[in-house]
């Protein structure tokens, strides 16, 4: 499996998580497994079928943000000086040429995007055509509005 770029804040968000569903949610939902248990028959015991489903969703999750961290690039976007390029990790103030509107975008990994944090996903359409670029260019995006252009006002590592 590749490498999954991943910020610092990232990693810390995926191993908070990770340690959340083995010390607090595992352990809960085998109490909950238990009680079921001991109401007696379990073929028409809800509370016991609701607590399995829920442990099979732990140990899954548990085993995905495993692999996760495994396979994650961990990149600091405050070591990164590229000139006034657009990578992995920077935050990119853009203006939209056409309606003047001014943004402010973090390009992270898939689990951390949050646009309302102002933070997109490395895959997203955004993301992809603005990586490679250099603060003053302008970037072409297909959005599903038709191509839109942005400048790239400011390029920060922060």
């Amino acid at each position: 499996m590749s490498k999954i770029p991943v910020t610092i804040i990232g990693a810390e968000l995926l191993r908070a998580e990770l340690h959340k569903l083995k010390a607090v949610d595992r352990p809960a939902v085998i109490t909950a497994i238990a009680e079921a248990r001991a109401q007696g028959d379990l073929s028409e015991n809800a509370e016991y079928d609701a607590a399995r489903e829920r442990q099979g969703f732990i140990e899954g999750r548990i085993l995905e943000l495993e692999a996760k961290l495994a396979n994650a690039q961990v990149i600091d976007p405050k070591l990164l000086d590229d000139d006034g390029r657009v990578v992995f990790g920077a935050t990119v103030e853009l203006t939209d040429v056409e309606g003047g509107e001014s943004m402010t975008y973090q390009i992270v990994g898939e689990d951390e995007a949050d646009l309302k944090v102002g933070k997109i996903s490395y895959s997203s359409p955004i993301a992809k055509g603005l990586i490679g670029k250099f603060s003053g260019d302008v970037a072409e995006i297909r959005t599903p509005g038709g191509v839109k252009e942005f400048e790239i006002v400011d390029v920060r590592y922060e």
